[in-house]
């Protein structure tokens, strides 16, 4: 008798549960796409002991008819492709129809769901099997409870982390499909408290300050640009707000949460020089593309595609965030408001939700003032957790509106063209006061007090010099009296010998000198004067380390290195001309924000600020 045996289904859903359903927030996640496509405009998910005890998603979709709802739990049973050639152009969330029957294959299951025309369905599965079926009411939508997640193996529930990691990974999901679909009103709660809350009006800078918090919120910097096959919209934070790790880049393809490396590199890559090494930017981009490009169907949980035009894509977003950050004035404010008030703050918009936001402006019918509330609520005003029992300070927060309405009134437009003429000014025009220990420079004009770190500042207008030269094709040389050399292992002798053509496109222009020996007779004129032999002995070195030739990236790391040899250091005093000079200089550069590691080159501290610190103003 054969050894192979066919397994009957109930063993068949415990292993697609495998992949299907790997933690909680598996269930959640399914959950919820499903309730995207069945095109509902609100869903709110509760959740408790981090979703192993209860995990419930109630919309206001479509619904399931009474005669799909069994079917629904059938493996491989999906409303969502019909054809090999469905599969091909995914426009669902879902489309394997695995997720119900190995949900309910680990758990117990009940599911509640009407179109809205006649009575709706009621059903309870446990361990695969339904146990009870009826009619319940017609509300439509779907409410689906999932209770004692991996009751019925306990040795996947050995597995399950602690109820604080369970609940940060749902939690973490949530927030990605808010910002995937701002168009959709969300709300989750853990064990009865709210942990968030969005209005679902298609403002995704709102989701953005509810997920991130207000402050992230208003340093995002929206990003949009088009190419014959793919649409890129959404925001990235200035280099200011950074972390230190990759998780807060959020990439969505037609609504999908995708992770992808490439694309990740190509955003990182656009802020290159704008962050020091080892932090990175927060981004929620979204693009919408053609199906036929992106294949989904490669990940048991979706989270990854594969694209048929990658590097289209992965130039489009890295040119654009770079265009959308250089056109930007990119000099962080200091904030020195009292711990106490930045509490007030906050109590203050956590108490107000959109709704309210709405109802206010409802409440001011002239055009103007409307308008006016349009810019205000376009902010993020909305806190990470809208605290319902804080309702007292919501006409703190109206007298607050109503103060800036009239404030923006009384502007004039001649004011407006002025302020914004100056936010297109990347480093206005300063006046030298002097030096702070002989490393900063202290400079002032009328919107207050300006900090500048001379040596970044130096660094930078260097590395825009030397990266230029370092591209020029002309052989501007100086010649040397006494001819440097330089000795290498026969490993690194024989990898230069095959490289000397690359090295003379940086300017290093070596000839073989005996075994293992090499000499330069000359080198361009616009080395660091001082540094010249230094130089071309680091630019061999980090060749020989990073065992490959990339003509760009090595010319990009030359220029940094040279840009840090010889400029102005720390404790190094300045005369007034010279630190004029050098403020000019860096107003000419073109990203004069940053030195070349990504450091701050200069500190705002406002009038406004200062008057505050001295009680002028309260």
């Amino acid at each position: 008798m054969g050894r192979i045996i066919q397994l009957d289904e109930h063993l068949s859903n415990k292993i697609a549960a495998g992949e299907v359903v790997e933690r909680p927030a598996s269930v959640v996640k399914e959950l919820v796409e499903n309730s995207i496509d069945a095109n509902a405009s609100r869903i709110e998910i509760e959740v408790e002991e981090g979703g192993l005890s209860l995990i419930r998603v109630l919309d206001n979709g479509d619904g399931i008819e009474s005669d799909d709802c069994v079917l629904a739990f059938n493996r491989h049973a999906t409303s969502k492709i019909k054809s090999e050639q469905d599969l091909i152009q995914i426009r669902t969330m879902g489309f394997r129809g695995e997720a119900l029957p190995s949900i309910s294959s680990v758990s117990q299951v009940e599911l509640k769901s009407s179109t809205g025309n006649g009575p709706g369905t009621y059903l309870f599965i446990e361990n695969g099997k339904i146990r009870k079926q009826q009619q319940t009411n017609s509300r439509k939508g779907t409410d689906l409870t999932v209770r004692n997640l991996f009751y019925n193996t306990p040795a996947r529930l050995k597995h399950v982390k602690t109820i604080q990691t369970e609940l940060g990974t749902i939690t973490d999901l949530v927030n990605r499909l808010a910002l995937a679909n701002p168009n959709v009103s969300f709300r989750l709660k853990h064990n009865g408290k709210e942990l968030l809350q969005t209005s679902g009006n298609g403002n995704l800078l709102q989701i953005i300050a509810s997920v991130y918090g207000i402050q992230t919120a208003k340093n995002m910097i929206s990003v949009s640009c088009t190419s014959l096959d793919y649409e890129v919209t959404g925001y990235v934070a200035k280099p200011e707000l950074n972390r230190a790790s990759r998780q807060y880049i959020s990439l969505f393809m037609n609504g999908r949460y995708i992770k992808n490396f490439a694309l990740s590199k190509a955003i990182q890559n656009a802020y290159h020089t704008f962050l020091p090494i080892g932090r990175f930017p927060i981004a929620v981009l979204s693009v919408k593309m053609d199906p036929t490009i992106i294949d989904v169907n490669v990940h048991p949980s979706k989270h990854e595609a594969r694209l048929s035009k990658e590097a289209e894509l992965v130039q489009l977003v890295e040119n654009e965030v770079r265009k959308t950050l250089k056109a930007e004035q990119l000099i962080p404010e200091v904030n020195f408001q009292k711990k106490e008030q930045k509490q007030k703050d906050i109590d203050v918009q956590s108490a107000i939700s959109f709704q309210y936001g709405q109802k206010a402006k409802e409440s001011f019918p002239d055009d103007k003032t409307k308008t006016l509330f349009d810019k205000r609520e376009a902010s993020p005003v909305v806190a990470e957790t809208i605290n319902q029992n804080e309702s007292v300070h919501i006409k703190e927060m109206m007298d607050i509106f109503l103060e800036d309405r009239n404030q923006s009134s009384s502007a004039t437009e001649e004011e407006m063209k002025h302020i914004e003429e100056k936010s297109t000014e990347k480093i206005p025009v300063l006046y030298p006061i002097g030096q702070m220990h002989g490393t900063y420079i202290l400079a002032q004009n009328e919107n207050g007090l300006y900090m500048i770190d001379q040596h970044a500042a130096q660094e930078r207008i260097k590395y825009e010099y030397f990266k230029k030269k370092v591209g020029e094709v002309e052989r501007e040389v100086q010649l040397l009296t006494v001819p440097y050399t330089f000795e290498y292992t026969t490993q690194e002798a024989l990898f230069i010998q095959e490289n000397l053509d690359f090295f003379s496109k940086v300017g290093l222009f070596l000839e073989p000198f005996g075994q293992n020996t090499f000499i330069v007779r000359e080198h361009p004129q616009w080395f660091p004067n001082g540094y010249e032999k230094e130089t071309i002995t680091d630019i061999i070195q980090q060749v020989l380390e990073q065992k490959k030739i990339d003509i760009e990236k090595l010319r990009e790391e030359a220029a940094i290195m040279m840009s840090c040899k010889g400029s102005i250091k720390a404790n190094h005093h300045l005369r007034n001309d010279e630190i004029f000079a050098l403020l000019e200089s860096l107003r000419s550069s073109e990203d004069p924000y940053t030195c070349p590691h990504g450091r701050p080159i200069t500190i705002h501290l406002s009038t406004y600020e200062l008057e505050k610190m001295f009680k002028r103003v309260m």
